[in-house]
């Protein structure tokens, strides 16, 4: 955010009510640093805010029953609740057992934290970068609908605005049409985390493509290759529909539709790295028609099968890079990975209450599209 725009948008737009910010467990670090930024924009105009941090606990039973805890008033607040519901790191005593939370425990809290604010807040927004129940945003045979079910119950209970990143499939918007939902993709701060990274990245058309991995993934890395004004790869996933292995159809090979990459830099961009054999199958079969080079991008890096694959990838050559968000946890082994590059979200998270608790739009505050060509006009002139 420039500082006309932080002076345009405090100085001319009042806000709705004050703000307040709840971390729920597992997301304290994503919640305190978009409160640095709101608190340093707002005491950059006049205003003396220390903190919008809000504490709040879900304490549990030794049966695991649990309860919702706020711990100082809301009455009054723009209120934003945010939530990361792919942290396992978080743990709780079931019988004097140690388990680690699910993405069910997570939501299950976070209704209960919606019920303790008791409807006295002036507006209820939840910040859910990872949507809960997101990967089973569609039915085939008869499936459950996860996603739609809970945004249906999260309006029922009053929330007015959710804030996700990087959807799955943004249409699952359409099982809340009259509540607010914005999909953020922050494709400016993959861009310039990468270019930052490899400053000698030559991104011209005869050296750089970007490849979808799949039909899914399309739209983002068209965007992508569109901002940039390079070609456009996909691969295709051949699947047994017979089977179901670890609650998905197992892919039999990966077929490729597009130009040749050989001799260039890839770029493939996705929304999760659950177990990785995707990509990783996808950067062997790229290494074998002669890729330079293969940069990887996911929302959120998971690695649920571990880190050893990627090790082996990155040491033999086969994987260049794998960038990924802060919206979700990250191990400290992952973090510690020579491969492994964290793109920083939270900035652009606070331009997004910033808008919504002044109500205005957030092309006024932040233009991703400008601001992504300035960033490839600096990158060009300094190559």
């Amino acid at each position: 955010m420039t500082a006309a725009a932080t002076d345009a948008l405090y100085k001319e737009t009042k806000p709705v009510a004050p703000i307040g910010i709840i971390a729920m467990r597992g997301a304290e670090e994503l919640a305190a640093k978009i409160d640095q930024y709101l608190v340093r924009w707002a005491n950059e105009n006049g205003f003396n805010d220390q903190s919008y941090l809000i504490e709040c606990e879900c304490p549990r039973f030794a049966s695991g029953d649990g309860k919702g805890l706020i711990k100082s008033t809301i009455r009054g607040l723009d209120l934003y609740i945010v939530i990361d519901v792919g942290n396992y790191s978080c743990t709780y005593k079931l019988f004097d057992h140690e388990n680690c939370m699910s993405p069910d425990d997570h939501y299950q809290d976070l209704k209960r934290i919606i019920q303790a604010a008791s409807g006295k807040a002036h507006r209820l927004n939840i910040i859910m970068p990872l949507l809960y129940g997101g990967r089973q945003h569609r039915r085939n045979y008869r499936e459950s609908l996860d996603c739609a079910c809970a945004l249906q119950e999260l309006q029922a209970m009053g929330v007015d605005n959710i804030i996700t990143f990087d959807a799955h499939d943004p249409r699952v918007n359409n099982a809340v049409p009259l509540m607010g939902i914005d999909n953020v993709i922050p494709s400016y701060q993959v861009l310039k985390t990468m270019m930052r990274t490899f400053p000698d990245l030559d991104i011209s058309p005869s050296n750089f493509m970007v490849i979808s991995p799949d039909e899914g993934a399309l739209s983002r890395n068209m965007y992508y290759a569109t901002m940039m004004g390079v070609n456009l790869g996909m691969f295709y996933k051949r699947r047994d529909y017979s089977r179901v292995v670890d609650g998905k159809n197992p892919i039999v090979a990966h077929e490729y539709l597009g130009e040749t990459v050989e001799g260039k830099t890839v770029f493939v961009a996705d929304d999760i790295i659950a177990s990785g054999g995707s990509i990783l199958d996808l950067a062997e079969n790229l290494k074998k028609r002669k890729a330079a080079r293969i940069i990887a991008y996911a929302t959120y890096a998971m690695f649920t099968h571990g880190l050893e694959q990627f090790d082996e990838a990155y040491a033999n050559g086969t994987l260049h890079a794998v960038f990924g968000t802060n919206l979700t946890y990250r191990t400290p082994e992952l973090l510690s990975r020579p491969w492994f590059h964290e793109v920083d979200v939270s900035k652009y998270a606070a331009y997004f209450i910033a808008a919504i608790n002044h109500d205005v739009s957030i092309t006024k505050v932040i233009d991703s599209h400008d601001k992504i060509q300035a960033l490839l006009a600096k990158h060009h002139i300094q190559n």
